[in-house]
């Protein structure tokens, strides 16, 4: 399903979709195809979703014109260091 379709049946409303298919350009991920997990009308409930998706599976709200991911890369994790008691 393209994102234009989505917004168009779901208009107003949060909705939690899994990427099919995307390109990426400039650290950012363009998505040109989803698949609709469900709708979300409470914005807390979207929230929690959100902090709780896996990898292909995002959160955003119809009034997005465009579907795209910012791309970061990950800090601060540089390896495990064991304490001996």
């Amino acid at each position: 399903m393209q994102w234009e379709e989505v917004r168009k049946i779901y208009p107003d409303q949060y909705v939690k979709l899994q990427i099919l298919s995307s390109h990426t350009r400039d650290n950012t991920r363009y998505v040109d195809e989803v698949a609709l997990i469900k709708a979300i009308q409470d914005p807390k409930e979207a929230t929690q979703e959100l902090l709780h998706s896996k990898e292909g599976v995002i959160i955003s709200h119809t009034a997005n014109e465009e579907l795209k991911v910012e791309l970061r890369p990950l800090r601060g994790l540089r390896g495990v260091v064991q304490y001996d008691n």
